[in-house]
Formats: C-alpha cells, structure tokens, sequence
C-alpha cells in the first residue's frame, strides 16, 4: 500500500485519537483503510500516542485511557505533551493582546508558553494565579533589567496545586475585586456537554471568578482536550468568546464549537486574517 502523504504525523495521530475517543476504541486494520498508511505508521502512530498518555494499546488495535476524572497532572508531567501545538497557539493567541491591555493568565503550560510570547508587548498589566507564569515575566525582569514598559503582574495568591496554579479563597477574594479587558484561559477539558471543566473542586471556583471578571474570555487549549471532561464545570461554552486551538482539532469538533463561539485554528493559511 503506497502511503498517504497529504497527511502530517499529527494531523493523523489526532484523527486516529478522535476515532478512539468516538468509537471507544479501533483496530490497525480499520486505521489503514481509513487512512491510507500502512500497519507500520499506524502502529508507529499508535506507539507514539501511548506513551504520551493518550491511549491504551491493546492487542490489534487500541482504546481510551480509562482516566478518573478527579486526576491531575502535574506541571512538568503535562509541559511534555503536545509542544509544537501550544507554541503555536500562544503565537496566535498573543497577537490578540494590544499595548497597555489589562490581562489575565490562568494556571497551565500552554498559558505559560503564552506568557512567553507577551514578554515584548509594552506597558501589559497581568494578573494570574499561576506562579510559572508570573515567573515568566519576574525572570526577564531580573535578567535584563526593568525597562520601560515592562508588565506588571499581579500575582493572586492562595493554595498551590499540582499544575502550579494558586487557588482557593484568598485567590478567589483577589480577582474579584480586579476588571480585565482578556482572560487567557488553560483547560482540563473541554466538551458540549460539560463546558469547560478542571478535576480540582478548588481551581473550578476560581476559575469561574476569573470568567466573571473579564470582559472576553479566550480559551487556548490544543485538540487533545476535546473530549476530556474533569470532575468540576466551571463554564459553558456561550461564556467564551474565542477558541484559540491546533490544526489537529477534527474538522467536525470545529463545526460543532463554531455555533457557539469564535474559533482561530493556529498555523492554519489565514489564521492572521481571521483574528484582524
């Protein structure tokens, strides 16, 4: 069988994971007719999504990774997944963000590499409950020297999880006295039914204050979290105004997501002329 070239690595590890994730499970053969590769790359593909997690090999095919919905990564466990895709998100993200603009970052590695992007837009004021993101800027700060229009940053306080995150009353009781004009967004999980959702009870709370805070709130989050529901709701998908996601988010997830908010795929041709 001569293989298919029109399809990246990744673009076909997440059709395989949305087919395992739909049907609760696939077979090597099913994926090759599907896809038209062969058993090797199908089970290369295969191999490469078990050890990131994302699924259970079994003998001649695959299924979900059965996962309690009260499971936390914590921060280094998830920085190792999806890479490329949260680089790409937090550049398309960060275009979102104008001189002088009043932000918030969530807890998590993709608004992290998100507060990477941000380090040389002027005059920023940030205000997260992420102690790696506020690290982002602190670093710089001390490395190269407090420059004229350096961000300032808030950082909230309160109880530290295993993402890194700083939850709980006294980070409740700090952002709701505070007005954003952007709310970047980390998530667990994301799906129709279930909205936006966190397996800590704790973060889930804080998280709805940071939603009723801001005036837009963008959700960044790469494909793998399609699907994925934790433990605690925190917010429906009406309360989001823009998905900012990867190429490997399955065409019909993006048509189901459209009717409920603004979708920017990232590295996608337009994408720059999509956000303008």
């Amino acid at each position: 069988m001569s293989e298919n070239q029109n399809l990246l690595a990744e673009q076909r590890r997440a059709l395989i994971l949305d087919e395992v994730r739909r049907r609760g499970g696939v077979r090597v053969n099913e994926l090759t007719r599907k896809l038209g590769v062969s058993d090797m790359t199908v089970r290369r593909d295969l191999d490469a999504l078990a050890r990131q997690g994302m699924l259970e090999k079994v003998h001649g095919g695959a299924v979900p990774v059965v996962e309690a919905s009260t499971h936390e990564p914590g921060f280094e466990a998830k920085s190792g997944l999806e890479p490329t895709a949260k680089e790409d998100i937090a550049r398309a993200a960060a275009r979102l963000v104008g001189p002088g603009a009043a932000i918030a970052l969530s807890g998590g590695t993709t608004t992290y590499a998100l507060a990477r992007q941000l380090l040389e837009v002027p005059d920023l004021t940030v205000v997260t409950n992420s102690v790696r993101v506020a690290d982002v800027f602190h670093v710089t700060q001390r490395t190269s020297g407090q420059r004229q229009g350096s961000a300032t940053v808030v950082l909230t306080g309160g109880v530290r999880t295993p993402s890194d995150s700083l939850v709980g009353p006294v980070a409740d009781q700090a952002i709701a006295a505070l007005h954003f004009d952007l709310l970047f967004l980390g998530v667990h999980g994301i799906s129709l039914e279930a909205g936006l959702s966190t397996p800590n009870l704790a973060e889930a709370e804080t998280n709805r204050r940071l939603v009723h805070s801001a005036r837009r709130v963008v959700v960044v989050a790469d494909h793998t979290k399609w699907g994925t529901v934790g433990l605690s709701s925190f917010a429906t998908l009406d309360q989001v105004d823009t998905l900012v996601t990867d190429a490997g988010l399955p065409a019909e997830a993006r048509a189901e997501i459209s009717e409920h908010l603004r979708v920017i795929v990232a590295g996608e041709p337009g994408e720059e002329a999509a956000e303008a």
